[in-house]
């Protein structure tokens, strides 16, 4: 499986982005799908992760309530809307997929991952 993030940006506080990661290949609906994030200086961090049906979600408390994570099986792709950015928010952004097991919110048990991308927001 190759994934392709795409969106991101620039913006200032209060503003939204948002983030799509197409998947190649025909499993796409067989993966856990994540988003993580790093920060300068800081470790990779679980952001949010959406079971294979789509049915299931899981937030970091720091972004409930202002990002939401959907998933489109049909089209190998998923999405994270994200609202109501703060400046700690500013990370480079990742999209991840775990095929096998329980959703586990540790990067090291990922098995694919897409390139990151910037966000970087402005108070």
């Amino acid at each position: 499986v190759q994934l392709q993030a795409s969106g991101g940006g620039s913006v200032q506080a209060g503003g939204s982005l948002r983030f799509s990661c197409a998947a190649s290949g025909r499993t796409f609906s067989s993966y856990h799908m994540y988003w993580f994030r790093q920060a300068p200086g800081r470790e990779r961090e679980f952001v949010v992760v959406i079971d294979r049906s789509g049915s299931t979600t899981h937030y970091v408390d720091s972004v409930k309530g202002r990002f939401t994570i959907s998933r489109d099986n049909a089209k190998n792709a998923v999405y994270l809307q994200m609202n109501s950015l703060k400046p700690e928010d500013t990370a480079v952004y990742s999209c991840a997929a775990r095929r096998w097991g329980p959703i586990i919110e540790d990067p090291t048990s990922m098995d694919y991952w897409g390139k990151g991308t910037q966000v970087t927001v402005s108070s």
